[in-house]
């Protein structure tokens, strides 16, 4: 849906009157909003503002982040003014407004229909990054995947003894598991790449674990087949006693995702599965 297609409060949009202050932070005045919701009367819109300051306390926000007490000048007959009650209303304040106004108000509608397309535009924005990010980071692995192999060959691996260099690593990093065991144990069919199944977070893992034994055979000058796999186990271990360290989810714990095809071609094509 695009910015054309998205609802409209009244004569005006919603971001329309929208107010930037000295901070450069977005707000919108309790005053304005209340035309635009329907409301003729500043009592009856302020018992859904206060509503509203109810709902945000119980969703454990400070009200005072989003409904901040203000004064407004309004022009009166013969160009004279006066300074009435006014609120500096966040995004949140005002989308909590439009969920606590009175739901007979067509602009009422009209706005909660709005809040709900921005906040799912929101969401599939979170998820286009999200996967963006994934497909980068398996490009790099596989990029990086293959450089490793040749310095496996630079450090006396033989070409047989491939798939044991590369489970050492898995195997340091999976707390003993090697491909297969993931594979089975995060039911991944076994014509799929195990590293097509990670996420973003499995995927930086194993890219760490890749890069940093290819370093480490340079750095310490090895020419052995076994030590050059014992290299790589140990290194392995070391990024999963890291993991632990800080908290994380061990790489075998996590979840296998979606095929890394589905999501290139969802994006390639210009949408997401499911949408």
């Amino acid at each position: 849906m695009n910015d054309k297609q998205l609802p409209t409060l009244g004569d005006k949009s919603f971001e329309a009157i929208k107010q930037t202050n000295e901070h450069g932070a977005e707000y919108w005045s309790a005053r304005d909003l209340q035309t635009l919701l329907g409301y003729s009367q500043w009592r009856r819109f302020e018992q859904a503002i206060e509503r509203a300051i109810t709902s945000c306390e119980k969703s454990g926000n400070p009200p005072g982040y989003h409904f901040a007490g203000a004064g407004k000048m309004i022009e009166l007959g013969k160009g004279g003014l006066r300074d009435v009650h006014d609120y500096q209303l966040s995004r949140f304040a005002c989308y909590l407004i439009a969920q606590n106004g009175d739901p007979r108000k067509p602009e009422i509608a009209q706005a909660q229909k709005y809040f709900a397309v921005q906040a799912r535009r929101q969401e599939l924005n979170d998820q286009a990054a999200a996967d963006m990010e994934r497909l980068e980071l398996r490009k790099q692995t596989a990029e990086e995947f293959k450089a490793l192999s040749g310095a496996a060959q630079d450090a006396g691996v033989q070409s047989k003894m491939f798939g044991v260099f590369h489970d050492a690593g898995y195997k340091g990093l999976y707390g003993g598991l090697g491909r297969d065991a993931i594979k089975q144990r995060k039911a991944i069919p076994e014509k799929d790449n195990l590293l097509d199944r990670m996420n973003a977070a499995e995927l930086a893992a194993n890219q760490f674990r890749i890069t940093q034994t290819r370093d480490k055979l340079a750095r310490d000058g090895v020419l052995n087949q076994a030590q050059a796999i014992q290299t790589h186990e140990q290194v392995g271990k070391e990024v999963r006693d890291a993991i632990k360290r800080i908290g994380g989810t061990p790489p075998e714990n996590i979840p296998a995702a979606e095929h890394i095809k589905a999501v290139g071609w969802n994006w390639t094509s210009g949408r997401r599965a499911g949408y």
